[in-house]
């Protein structure tokens, strides 16, 4: 008799642990074997950056070091990503909760008759407990998605975050650059008028004509207008900058640096890095765990076409007034279990089903063209590094030409030998050599950074992607502990 009771409650729990819908399995995607434009690399030794994901720090600058700790920290676009964060943590125990007992009690009093009757006062407290069994893996497998998505969120957090930080440095590279140009046209102010003191020595020894220190005149006034246009565009990116900071930009200012601190080489890439860097892009993570709570919404939807258990269990006192309940002569109860299917729904789970079906489709098609996308990156980013190096050194010999150039034209033009329009000339040619070498300096750091987005902003393999790619910022978290 015990054994036959005990039936029901084992083929229950057994029924429990059963989940329809099917198990996920990471889809197939492009990988790239070597990259193309990885020639020309050269090792460095290990950093301590590497194993922390501080990319950045690979630039071997303080003052960037602070500037992306800072916008990690105060950045609004990151707190925003953050709170969606937060939002997915509370959408994943929502889910888990579906599967445990609820309980619920209330406690009433009420005063009723009829015409001609007298009144009579009815008071009532009750407590109801009602649990529905996973039997099919419904809940499980909206939990299931709820954790892909709080994936998928901590993933784009770490991708916003990892935007911020490229943002900054981009600003302050940029910034940095200005600094730069601007020390290059004071020296050429300073160069430009030592040319025009000369020409007009030369004017009044008679030597020179008249039109040549007007052009040497017009020379050094056409480059002092420029400076004031560095300066406007410095004045914008530094409000761009502050901006990033989380700080007013009229209370934020960054002291001009005479040169840019020299940089170190980034690491080589071995030829198996490729596929492993890319799956820890945030993008990708992201969209591989789109991938995985679609999957997961297959199973709810298919556990749908089956039936419901409920159990229930109530228990009440009645009598006349609330304090006389525990004394009450009238207790209620009841207990049992109760199956819900439903018979006819015009179409509708079947349309869920579908509907979960087409999505996970696109989801593993979004998943692919991220890592496509991604290889993508990686090798024009490379391609762009390498060839950015090699159009530096040729412009690095085209800057040493054009100064001895302008050495020549120079003294030539202090014996009388040619005019100042020869001089203006060789002067302008140097000096748009060098503006020019400064760009490509400015552009091989930019590509560098471009090359730290593609490959989700570091290069360890040993670095676990929970840590270095979806932890949320431990900063913006502890921020919204203290509320």
């Amino acid at each position: 008799m015990k054994l036959r009771n005990l039936v029901p409650a084992v083929v229950l729990f057994g029924l429990a642990g059963c989940m329809v819908g099917p198990d996920y399995h990471t889809p197939e995607a492009a990988s790239a074997e070597a990259w193309r434009h990885n020639d020309g690399w050269q090792p460095v030794p290990e950093q301590p950056w590497l194993a922390q994901g501080r990319w950045w720090e690979a630039f071997e600058d303080a003052t960037l070091t602070a500037l992306v700790d800072q916008a990690t920290g105060a950045n609004q676009t990151l707190a925003q990503a953050e709170a969606r964060y937060r939002g997915a943590e509370a959408a994943l125990r929502q889910a888990g909760a579906a599967g445990r007992p609820t309980v619920d009690g209330t406690v009433a009093t009420t005063r009723a008759g009829t015409a001609g009757e007298g009144a009579a006062w009815d008071s009532r407290a009750s407590l109801a407990v009602r649990w529905m069994p996973d039997l099919w893996g419904q809940v499980r497998r909206q939990v299931e998605a709820g954790t892909a998505q709080r994936d998928a969120s901590a993933a784009e957090l770490a991708g916003a975050r990892l935007a911020v930080q490229l943002a900054v440095a981009d600003a302050y590279v940029q910034l940095r650059s200005l600094d730069q140009e601007q020390a290059l046209l004071e020296a050429s102010l300073a160069a430009y008028a030592k040319s025009v003191s000369l020409t007009e020595r030369q004017y009044q020894a008679g030597v020179a004509a008249r039109s040549d220190v007007i052009q040497a005149q017009t020379q050094r006034q056409s480059l002092q207008t420029q400076v004031h246009d560095l300066a406007r565009r410095r004045a914008a990116q530094e409000a761009a900058l502050a901006v990033l900071l989380g700080e007013v930009p009229s209370a934020f200012s960054l002291a001009a640096a005479e040169q840019l601190p020299s940089l170190p080489s980034l690491p080589s890439l071995p030829p198996s890095l490729p596929a492993v860097l890319i799956a820890r892009r945030p993008d990708v993570v992201a969209a591989e765990r789109q991938v995985a709570a679609a999957n997961a919404r297959i199973g709810v939807a298919q556990a749908a076409w089956l039936p419901n258990l409920t159990l229930n269990a109530s228990g009440a006192l009645v009598g006349e007034r609330i304090e006389d309940l525990f004394n009450a002569p009238a207790r209620v109860w009841s207990l049992g279990p109760s199956l819900a299917q439903t018979l006819f729904d015009g179409g509708l789970r079947r349309a869920q089903k579908e509907t979960a079906l087409a999505d996970y489709d696109a989801q593993v098609a979004g998943y692919r063209q991220a890592v496509l996308e991604g290889l993508r990156d990686v090798e024009t980013a490379l391609a762009e590094v390498a060839l950015l190096r090699r159009k530096a050194d040729d412009q690095a010999a085209l800057v040493t030409l054009a100064e001895d150039n302008e050495r020549v034209v120079n003294r030539r033009y202090a014996s009388g030998l040619v005019s100042f329009i020869e001089v203006a000339s060789a002067q302008t040619t140097t000096l748009d050599a060098r503006r020019s070498a400064l760009a490509l300096e400015r552009d091989q750091l930019l590509a560098s950074l471009t090359l730290a987005a593609a490959l989700g902003g570091g290069w360890n393999l040993d670095d676990p992607v929970v840590q270095h790619i979806t932890a949320p910022s431990a900063a913006l978290m502890e921020r919204h502990k203290t509320k």
